[in-house]
């Protein structure tokens, strides 16, 4: 089974979307989230490059897939907290008439997705409560804006490692993919405890002891078997800063990344 999340406004236990966005220089947190992000960045600085990375792998990978791959709808689970270049914000720049559809559990994130994320008058923009636990659920809403018999972007990003049975995180994305058409694409961002292992395990540690929803770090291979049976676009899984990076790929962060496509 997989675990539960959280989804009660708990402003006393730090949350995982207001501590991203504490350290994305956001100010919709709390003191806990401050606290507890205070104390990662104290046990591995990077932390707070690694958020940033993860925002810029989305603008480079969404950029990519719609203007390179023809992307016109896309599934982004796992939303967070409103920031600068939002998944829709992103794709509409390059294709205004890009659907994209928002799925997350937090109250706190649909509140200002609903009243902050607005569309392009050409494309449509929509949002959804639904768990990554529960994929039917989310098919079910992604078919009212989007059409699943033509290529979609799935995003992953950051989300997959709060599933933290292996066998339950393969099976939940393996259902996603497989309703998907071929000409598809498959974007994960993912924790791993392979870079600064120390740290990693010491952050995972202190986060699953004081944090909400609990969280589990995987290894390059672990992460890798996301894409099986799907072709990996070069440079296949590495740290997200570089992924393609814009210019200097700067130090390494604890979070691979990789897109893959369904032939």
């Amino acid at each position: 089974m997989a675990e539960p999340t959280a989804t009660n406004l708990d402003t006393g236990t730090p949350h995982s979307a207001r501590l991203w966005n504490y350290w994305l220089g956001g100010k919709d947190n709390f003191q806990a989230d401050r606290d507890a992000g205070d104390a990662i960045a104290g046990m591995l600085p990077s932390i707070v490059a690694l958020a940033r990375e993860d925002r810029k792998f989305l603008r480079r990978s969404v950029e990519h897939l719609v203007r390179d791959g023809g992307i016109r709808q896309i599934l982004d689970i796992g939303t967070g907290l409103p920031t600068a270049d939002n998944t829709h914000q992103v794709a509409q720049a390059v294709a205004p008439e890009t659907r994209v559809v928002y799925v997350d559990n937090d109250p706190l994130v649909l509140v200002h997705a609903r009243a902050l994320l607005s569309g392009s008058a050409e494309g449509v923009t929509n949002y959804v409560e639904a768990d990554l636990n529960d994929p039917e659920a989310i098919l079910r809403a992604a078919r009212e804006t989007l059409d699943l018999a033509q290529p979609v972007a799935l995003t992953l990003l950051g989300i997959v490692h709060f599933i933290r049975d292996d066998a339950t995180a393969l099976a939940v994305v393996r259902r996603l993919v497989d309703e998907l058409a071929p000409g598809s694409f498959l974007v994960i961002a993912h924790g791993c405890h392979d870079i600064n292992t120390d740290e990693a395990h010491r952050i995972v540690d202190f986060w699953n002891e004081r944090g909400t929803p609990k969280i589990k770090y995987r290894s390059s291979a672990q992460i890798a078997a996301f894409f099986d049976g799907l072709r990996l676009l070069e440079p296949g899984v590495v740290p997200c800063n570089r992924w393609r990076p814009d210019g200097d790929a700067g130090e390494d962060v604890n979070q691979y990344c990789a897109v893959g496509v369904k032939e």
